[in-house]
């Protein structure tokens, strides 16, 4: 608890303030149930196969989101028949199930339950497992038998996660300034990526797995037994140049149920404009510029960024076009310095 607090004061949970808001309420799980007594910490692994190398035009989504199912809904399903199966055998047991959204340290939690240890990149790590899994908690007032936390750290001298990541998220092992994340910047940033951070974040339109993949416990973890983490075609990888097709409703139609519903439409788009700015192409220019009409500013501002690293002329004339146009300041100040004019025009 206490290095969690000194994360947050460090600034280092940017827009997430429910963290900031609740950090009372992670002291203990009776925050999440009244008379808690256990938390049973469980993991469920994800990992389905190797992604696939994105052509032009095509984004990376994180492993955990390649399903065809939101993991919350797929987990918190098996808890309640968890919760349910603790109650046949002790009635009146109280119990909730955990995944994510609770004040809970989970990761903390299930190293203490022995299922691992805290990486340097703030993962929980297991030898046999690697880091493809997804942590859970049924929280519960009956007293169980506890298990032995896992003590020893297997990291070592290694240090290729820190090394690896584009954006220098890290500012020392263990700790994640998940202001510099890509995960975090493509997930649960809801303004303008900074402009210094864009270049780093690759093609990586949803989450980033570059840590996890670089780590050396990850060579041999097993693959998921659940097919409902079986990647669908359209998201590994994700074809960018078509989400700038989508309306609300064909948005909504396609990704409701799945983690890329969280950024929503403006969010996926305005990670796709980058990655479609990182990679210029002739084909992307007409999807920017219809980015570029969109009505949200968030993907006006970033389809102007995108526009101005294609060497184009169709790309600067949609500039020049939208600026005369163009009324919210975040969206001309991109159009300007995608046109590199002088602050007073």
């Amino acid at each position: 608890m206490p290095r969690f607090v000194e994360w947050l004061e460090a600034g280092y949970g940017g827009q997430m303030h429910y963290l900031a808001k609740r950090r009372e309420a992670y002291a203990h799980p009776r925050s999440v149930l009244d008379g808690a007594q256990s938390v049973l910490m469980l993991a469920m692994n994800y990992g389905a196969g190797q992604p696939r190398r994105p052509h032009e035009g095509q984004g990376r989504v994180s492993r955990y989101a390649w399903g065809e199912v939101d993991y919350h809904d797929l987990i918190h399903d098996r808890l309640k028949r968890l919760a349910a199966f603790l109650q046949e055998r002790s009635p009146g047991a109280k119990a909730r199930g955990v995944v994510d959204t609770a004040p809970l340290l989970e990761r903390e939690f299930a190293q203490l339950a022995g299922l691992g240890w805290v990486g340097k990149n703030t993962l929980l790590l297991n030898r046999s497992e690697g880091s493809w899994f997804f942590l859970a908690a049924l929280v519960t007032d009956q007293t169980l038998v506890y298990d032995e936390p896992h003590e020893t750290d297997h990291c070592g001298t290694c240090t290729a996660c820190l090394d690896a990541c584009p954006t220098d998220a890290f500012p020392q092992p263990y700790v994640l300034d998940a202001t510099r994340c890509i995960s975090y910047l493509t997930i649960e940033l809801r303004d303008h990526i900074p402009r210094d951070l864009r270049p780093g974040m690759g093609e990586w339109v949803f989450g980033c797995d570059v840590c996890q993949d670089v780590c050396p416990w990850n060579r041999r973890a097993p693959a998921t037994q659940e097919d409902d983490f079986e990647p669908r075609a359209d998201l590994n990888p994700v074809e960018l140049r078509a989400l700038f097709d989508l309306d609300d409703d064909e948005f909504r139609a396609r990704f409701r149920r799945t983690p890329l519903w969280r950024p929503k439409r403006r969010g996926l788009l305005r990670n796709a404009a980058i990655a479609m700015g990182n990679r210029p192409a002739a084909e992307n220019v007409n999807p920017l510029r219809k980015g570029l009409q969109d009505a949200e500013p968030l993907i006006r501002a970033a389809c102007a960024w995108a526009l101005g690293r294609h060497d184009d002329a169709r790309a600067r004339d949609a500039l020049r076009e939208r600026k005369a146009i163009e009324e919210d300041s975040s969206v001309i100040a991109e159009i300007r310095d995608a046109l590199k004019l002088e602050s007073s025009l």
